[in-house]
């Protein structure tokens, strides 16, 4: 069996490079760093270690390389033979890789293949799939539609692995928490015959993506925010201050009471689900980088992100969103000369006023959230 898998990155191979080879499936990785995929080439496996006691390491076989950049045919010949396609190389990338992804799925087509093949867009976001479903749409013909609503499925996914940032002599070499958890929306599959071990098939995958993303990415951001706004490195040091952890557990908190609000997970359950994440968080080790789970702030203040969303729907139901805004305001304020993203915002803060700046990054179109979050930033930029 062959799996496609779009990222060579340490979430690639860290994660859903292990749930794949334990499915007994060869992976070709296809990636345009040059490194990486002549390291797949010339060695064809790779070692995990997971950062916990003992520290185990994990032999991944069975792999190699394709670079898109220099080899784009090469990943389109791919498809005819492969049984399953996934991605992990972060949402902003996913429209660059749909014209390749179209183009293999016209090889399948032109073939005459009728074995239904899945794509699984790993990401942390709400419905990669459904968006890379309608990007890779775009670069097909009419003709081939009645094929894709047959034979092609793409079932949205949760992911949860915290693999932080690192450098290691081994390009290959991945170091990664020993906790993941893939959840798959099995409505939307079109190989209903192919279930993979290690990966749980829910009928409704919606409230466990927003359970995951309002829980686990709005926990890590507001750790990150909050760490650096008092002055903190990584994650695991700004959780040791109180005053961190508190920010941290009060937003938790409030997204808490909206997770079992609208989707009606049991209340002491949700609790110690909080509490596990936030033990993952901790791990001694793991010594993850504030500026790897800050960067890119405007994308994470975004109208349907960990933020924001949350903020609107509890604003909707009449439930308390005091400490998510003032995250936001910290947010706004974080600032990484190495992040685009992050210089972006602060030119826009220098040419823009607060407010408007609220609106053209988080799309909020409720005035009374807006000043709240105004006045926070404006409390806290003194």
């Amino acid at each position: 069996m062959l799996a496609i898998h779009f990222g060579g990155g340490n979430i690639g191979r860290g994660f859903i490079g292990e749930v794949l080879n334990k499915n007994g499936f060869e992976i070709a990785f296809v990636d345009v760093n040059k490194e990486i995929i002549d390291a797949l080439n010339d060695k064809h496996e790779y070692t995990i270690e997971l950062a916990q006691e003992g520290t185990p390491q994990i032999k991944v076989n069975n792999v190699y390389g394709i670079n898109n950049g220099t080899h784009p045919k090469e990943v389109v010949a791919s498809f005819e033979k492969a049984e399953l396609i996934t991605t992990a190389i972060g949402p902003k990338i996913l429209p660059y890789i749909a014209p390749l992804i179209a183009k293999g799925i016209q090889k399948r087509k032109a073939a005459q293949s009728t074995q239904p093949i899945d794509v699984v867009a790993c990401e942390n976001m709400i419905g990669g799939s459904t968006f890379l479903k309608e990007e890779v749409l775009k670069h097909l013909e009419k003709e081939d539609m009645d094929y894709v609503e047959q034979y092609i499925g793409f079932p949205d996914a949760a992911v949860d692995r915290i693999v932080p940032l690192q450098s290691h002599e081994d390009k290959l070499f991945v170091s990664v928490e020993g906790y993941k958890e893939w959840v798959i929306d099995e409505s939307k599959l079109k190989n209903t015959d192919l279930h993979l071990k290690g990966v749980h098939y829910a009928p409704n995958l919606e409230p466990f993506i927003e359970r995951k993303l309002f829980t686990v990415n709005t926990g890590h951001a507001t750790t990150a925010y909050v760490g650096k706004f008092e002055g903190y490195k990584t994650i695991d040091e700004a959780l040791k201050d109180d005053k961190v952890k508190e920010q941290v557990e009060n937003v938790l908190a409030e997204t808490g009471a909206l997770m079992v609000e609208k989707w009606q997970f049991n209340a002491e359950d949700h609790k110690a689900y909080i509490t596990k994440i936030l033990s993952r968080f901790v791990n001694p080790y793991i010594s993850d980088d504030i500026t790897r789970v800050a960067r890119t702030p405007i994308r994470k203040l975004g109208y349907d992100e960990r933020f924001i969303r949350p903020i609107r729907e509890a604003n909707e139901r009449g439930l308390e969103t005091t400490y998510l805004v003032k995250t936001v305001a910290k947010a706004l304020l974080y600032r990484d000369s190495n992040d685009e993203e992050s210089q972006q915002l602060e030119k826009l803060l220098q040419n823009k006023s607060v407010e408007e700046v609220i609106r053209e990054v988080t799309q909020l179109k409720d005035e009374t959230v807006i000043d709240r979050i105004a006045k926070e930033y404006k409390q806290l930029a003194q």
